[in-house]
């Protein structure tokens, strides 16, 4: 290393929580979807890789957002037991090449990027995509990502409740007090799936469920889901229904969506969905496509998650470290 050429960053989970507040992880990711809509960002596919071992899946990502902002690569694993353990589902690092030489930039922890990116994409979906008087949250998890997307939900919307159900009462009652005196509105912990999205204009999934936890049946005219757990052709957080009642499918992606989000696979399969029925976010984003086109729109998001989201999160995170003095 010399003084010119310090070396890469190395950024912990700390660190980058710091450094990317939910702001500035929401202007990412609306910039990221920007990139898609234009079709200016670099997005080779990526791969998800259940383990014949056990219940893991693994996966790799790469992409670029722009000419000035070089490649990123994202490794790394979603462990669905890690909830027992109290720990995060999702481990993953981070790497960031300079856009014109190619050197390692910086090295940061995954985990924390794939929170917030995740969280803050699905705030831009709502955003774009719920009314804009809705104002009460349906939250379906207990874990770090549930709660990342209520904080960002919170940034678009003026939430007046949130409804959050897990499976596991003491969690639910944990992170429902959590919230409410995070965000300083009335968060109930409830019974049941059904009572977490009856009669409510937004609904999160954030789980890890491979069966459905938000079913069509429950939901009201209006009503905008997204869903961030049905991420492989086998996990389904929603059932068929939902997607039959949606008057727009909108997805990240929906080349990839096609591959890896579980109830557009099926319905894609079963013909209940043609491809040129998803509708990319980024689309919305830049006006080429419309989604919701009255109040009573039932809208489904389904997100996997995309290696632009990482680029865009990651250089976001670089440049904030470098307003603050950080260097390697």
């Amino acid at each position: 290393m010399t003084q010119d050429d310090p070396g890469p960053l190395f950024l912990s989970r700390e660190q980058v929580t710091r450094l990317l507040d939910t702001d500035a992880a929401i202007a990412s990711q609306r910039a990221a979807f920007t990139a898609l809509g234009d079709g200016t960002a670099e997005l080779p596919g990526k791969i998800m890789h259940p383990s014949r071992f056990d219940d893991s899946v693994v996966f790799a990502y790469v992409a670029r957002l722009s000419a000035d902002t070089g490649a990123v690569a994202k490794i790394g694993s979603v462990n669905p037991g890690n909830a027992a353990a109290g720990l995060p589902s999702v481990h993953a690092v981070i790497n960031a090449l300079d856009p014109v030489t190619g050197r390692l930039v910086a090295v940061m922890d995954g985990a924390a990027v794939t929170t917030l990116r995740t969280a803050a994409a699905s705030a831009v979906a709502f955003d774009v995509l719920a009314g804009a008087d809705s104002a009460e949250l349906g939250l379906l998890g207990s874990g770090t990502q549930a709660l990342a997307h209520a904080r960002a939900v919170a940034r678009v919307r003026e939430l007046r409740s949130v409804r959050l159900w897990s499976p596991h009462p003491g969690r639910r009652a944990r992170a429902a007090q959590r919230l409410a005196a995070e965000l300083g509105v009335a968060v109930k912990a409830v019974d049941s799936a059904e009572e977490a999205v009856a009669g409510l204009p937004m609904v999160a999934a954030c789980t890890l469920s491979a069966t459905p936890v938000v079913r069509g049946a429950w939901l009201a005219p209006g009503c905008t889901v997204v869903s961030v757990g049905s991420f492989e052709p086998t996990r389904s957080e929603v059932d068929a229904e939902v997607l039959r009642r949606a008057a727009a499918v909108v997805v990240d992606d929906p080349g990839t969506a096609a591959e890896h989000a579980g109830p557009v696979v099926d319905a894609l399969r079963e013909r209940r969905l043609a491809p040129k029925d998803l509708i990319a976010l980024g689309d919305v984003l830049t006006g080429r496509r419309p989604a919701r086109t009255g109040p009573e729109d039932i809208v489904f998001y389904n997100s996997v998650g995309l290696g632009v989201q990482d680029a865009a999160a990651a250089w976001a995170v670089i440049h904030a470290a470098g307003a603050a003095g950080l260097r390697a």
